[in-house]
Formats: C-alpha cells, sequence, structure tokens
C-alpha cells in the first residue's frame, strides 16, 4: 500500500487522516474513559449523522450537486448536541447520566427523520455509517488536520487541569481551577474529534476508536501518562493496520479497526494474566 499512497490521492487522504485520528481519539478517549463518560461518544456521534443526514437532505431537495462538505453541518451538530448534554447535565444534578441517552436518543430520532425525509440511504450516509477510504478528501484531511492541531495544544496547555478534573472535580474546584470553564472546552474538543472521525470509523464505531485502545493500554499501563501513550500506539496500530487490510480485502474500514482493536485488546488481557501467572 505504500507505494500506492503515492498514486493515489484519495489513499494518500485515508492514510495521514488515519494517522491523525489514531491520534487524537485515543489522547481525548483517556479522559473520557477515566472520567466514566464513555458513552458520550456514541451520543454526540448519532447527532453528527442527524447533520450529516441533515446536509445531505438539503442538498437533494435544493438539487445542489456541489455543496459544503457534510462534515462541517455534522461538527455543528456535534458541537450543539455537547452543550445540550452540558445544559441537561445541569438540570439533572443527581442523575446527570441522563443527559447522554437523551441526546443519542434525539439524535437518532433527528437521524431517522432526516434519512427517511430523503428516501432512504444513499452511498454518502452509508459511508458515514461504516467509514470508507475511498470517501476521505482532501478537505476533510486538511480539516481534520486543523481539528488535531487544536486538541493538541488544548491537552497540552491544560493537561493539568485535565488531570484534575478527571480524578477529582471537587477538588480541582477548590484549588482555584474554572471546572465548568475546562470541561465546555473539552465537550467541545471531543465532539469535534467524533465528527472528524466518522470518515474513517463510521457513525457506528466510532466510540470504539476512543475507548478500546484505552481499555488495552490500562491492563499493561503503569501510570496515567503511561496510558496515554500506549492508548495512543494502540489506536494508531489499528487504524493503520485496518486501512491497509481494508483497502487490499475490500472491507469496511470502521469494522476493520475495530476488531483489530479487539484482537490487540485481548493479547494485552492474555499477556496479563500470563505475566501475573509467571511472577507467582
Amino acid at each position: 500500500m505504500l507505494a500506492d499512497l503515492f498514486e493515489y490521492e484519495f489513499l494518500q487522504n485515508a492514510f495521514f487522516s488515519g494517522l491523525l485520528i489514531g491520534l487524537i481519539a485515543p489522547l481525548l478517549g483517556v479522559f473520557i474513559v477515566v472520567r466514566r463518560l464513555s458513552l458520550i461518544a456514541d451520543a454526540l456521534s448519532h447527532v453528527t449523522l442527524a447533520g450529516i443526514a441533515a446536509s445531505l437532505l438539503i442538498e437533494k431537495k435544493l438539487g445542489i450537486t456541489q455543496g459544503i462538505n457534510p462534515l462541517y453541518m455534522g461538527m455543528t451538530f456535534s458541537v450543539v448536541g455537547s452543550l445540550f448534554i452540558e445544559r441537561l447535565r445541569a438540570v439533572y444534578k443527581h442523575y446527570q447520566e441522563l443527559a447522554i441517552p437523551i441526546i443519542l436518543s434525539g439524535g437518532i430520532g433527528l437521524g431517522v427523520i432526516f434519512i427517511s425525509l430523503a428516501d432512504g440511504f444513499n452511498t454518502d450516509l452509508f459511508n458515514y455509517l461504516f467509514g470508507s477510504v475511498s470517501a476521505i478528501s482532501r478537505s476533510d484531511l486538511w480539516t481534520i488536520f486543523g481539528i488535531t492541531i487544536i486538541v493538541v495544544l488544548i491537552v497540552i496547555f491544560l493537561y493539568k487541569e485535565l488531570f484534575l478534573l478527571s480524578f477529582d472535580e471537587e477538588h480541582a474546584a477548590v484549588s482555584g481551577i474554572r471546572a465548568k470553564t475546562i470541561h465546555f472546552i473539552f465537550i467541545i474538543i471531543v465532539a469535534l474529534v467524533i465528527a472528524a472521525s466518522m470518515r474513517i470509523v463510521g457513525t457506528l464505531l466510532v466510540s470504539a476508536l476512543m475507548t478500546l485502545p484505552v481499555a488495552t493500554s490500562i491492563r499493561i499501563a503503569n501510570g496515567f501518562k503511561q496510558t496515554i501513550f500506549l492508548s495512543i500506539v494502540f489506536g494508531e496500530i489499528s487504524v493503520i493496520s485496518g486501512l491497509v487490510l481494508s483497502y487490499y480485502l475490500d472491507l469496511a474500514p470502521g469494522g476493520t479497526i475495530v476488531v483489530l482493536s479487539i484482537f490487540l485488546l485481548l493479547g494485552a488481557i492474555g499477556w496479563k494474566k500470563w505475566w501475573r501467572g509467571r511472577a507467582i
């Protein structure tokens, strides 16, 4: 595939987009898992799909052949969805976890309505559901690159605050950290990463890319920073290997990436048990 990367632009786009997604999805995934917000990726991915379906519906009804990139509409919906989650968490102070299934249900409902109005699924929607190597444009690549820069810079500059909020939100607030502001920024970048990741793994599997590499690294890492590092390593292995296999075997990249992630997880669990048995 390396030779093909320099021959076909769409493969270049897929490869470099995969590298970027394999970095930022597990990077944020560590904080999501530690804060027990794993399902938020599922909720926002369905909201994002509703935005993409709305964009494609508008193009169809208006007869536009070259409209705005549906990914931008999906990102807009995802960000709005993340803001609603935060609002609902404030409303249901003692049942904050309710915010996620409420938004997830709303996203699915809107998506089904927009899809039905567009007279069912088309190729573009299937690509967003399951991911597609050939569907990633150069515009998508630059969008993902911009999001990657934003995410990395925010994590670097707000690492201490995010770390404290992840493990002890009350202590962080007492320490003078503007918890609401930091969490607001965090939820926004999570929404952007989820929307950007859909081109590679698809709506139905995007949460797996943010949680499976983290679950794998947790089994063998010693310390939080090592967990982040190994999560990114496992994420990159899954994404790049999945893209290569999906290209040569003509498989959906999203499913291939997730299955490889599960194999890595099972390998980490098995290795951990073997190591413990050896130590005894």
